[in-house]
């Protein structure tokens, strides 16, 4: 009986092929679904996930109860210093003062896709950086929802409060001749934008005013940006994308540059971070590339909290504090 029942039975090779068949199948039906290219290989899809980093970061929102927890307890451990840098009540900025007279000043750029944060929620490197001996400054700005979709009053808000920062460093302690600016996400797109600023022109600054900048998960061409779903929210024009493009511009750049991305960030994310580095490095720039094996998006900016961390470490390099 044993026999008769083997014979009726579908031999290994044949579930094997059947298997085989099933996945090709498959493959092809998805393959069917795919559309056409927008960007490199991508189609829209594809696309628009690359430039959404919650489909990267499944823990996305515990590392936002992480970072807020964190900054309220660093706020309450040591206050802000809050002030106005321009005419309208958005246009203020947190000073977290060190206790060294005339120190370096870092000033930092919060992301958030250009439509959300606030200062109060990017207050956890002030600990790290005032014991260091550096000022840390986190500006708030209008974002592009309450701007109409227009990127550009948002850059001159930022510019408006570096240009504080410089001319009244010596009111808090802070050396003028030693500013720093720092960002995240769409926050490094804005300090990249910082880097190709006429300070000269627009602000009767130095042209070299800012001294070193750190860029972290940004975006540095604003082509496929364009083509992605944030252009639901963000009404590009074609003078907008170029004069946003730091790539575009890279002869302007007047300091050396530190680029950082997370190797489970969204391959754009990486790409861009990669692609800059080189063409700046092709224009004669100072550009450094850091990679953060292992981190995503989310968590690339929590390094930037401990002296030890990626991030940490390499701004305090970078301002000549590093071993303090």
């Amino acid at each position: 009986m044993s026999g008769n029942t083997s014979k009726q039975l579908p031999s290994r090779r044949s579930l094997l092929a059947g298997a085989a068949g099933l996945g090709l199948a498959t493959s092809s039906a998805a393959l069917a679904q795919k559309g056409p290219a927008v960007w490199l290989d991508m189609d829209q899809k594809a696309l628009d996930d690359a430039y959404d980093q919650s489909v990267y970061a499944p823990n996305q929102k515990d590392i936002q109860t992480r970072r807020n927890v964190n900054s309220q307890r660093v706020r309450e451990a040591m206050p802000p210093q809050r002030v106005s840098y321009g005419p309208s009540e958005i246009e203020k900025l947190d000073i977290y003062r060190t206790t060294a007279g005339n120190a370096p000043v870092n000033i930092f750029i919060h992301g958030g896709a250009w439509r959300g944060g606030m200062a109060t929620e990017y207050a956890g490197p002030a600990e790290m950086m005032v014991k260091a001996g550096a000022h840390y400054v986190v500006l708030d700005f209008i974002n592009v929802i309450e701007a109409g979709g227009d990127l550009m009053p948002m850059i001159e808000q930022i510019r408006r409060g570096i240009a504080w920062v410089a001319k009244n460093a010596g009111s808090f302690g802070g050396d003028a001749s030693r500013m720093f600016v720092s960002g995240h996400s769409s926050g490094a797109h804005l300090g990249g934008v910082v880097t190709i600023t006429d300070w000269q022109k627009d602000h009767g600054l130095p042209a070299d005013i800012v001294k070193g900048a750190l860029l972290c998960s940004g975006m540095y061409d604003l082509k496929p940006v364009r083509l992605s779903a944030r252009s639901r929210y963000v009404k590009f024009t074609d003078a907008m994308e170029h004069a946003l493009s730091i790539q575009r511009h890279l002869a302007r750049v007047n300091c050396p540059l530190i680029i950082a991305h997370g190797t489970s960030e969204t391959p754009e994310f990486q790409r861009q971070s990669r692609e800059f580095v080189v063409a700046a490095k092709a224009a004669g720039k100072h550009a450094e590339l850091i990679v953060g094996q292992g981190y995503n998006h989310f968590e690339m900016p929590e390094t930037l909290n401990s002296p030890h961390g990626l991030l940490g470490r390499a701004v305090l390099r970078q301002m000549g504090l590093a071993g303090a």
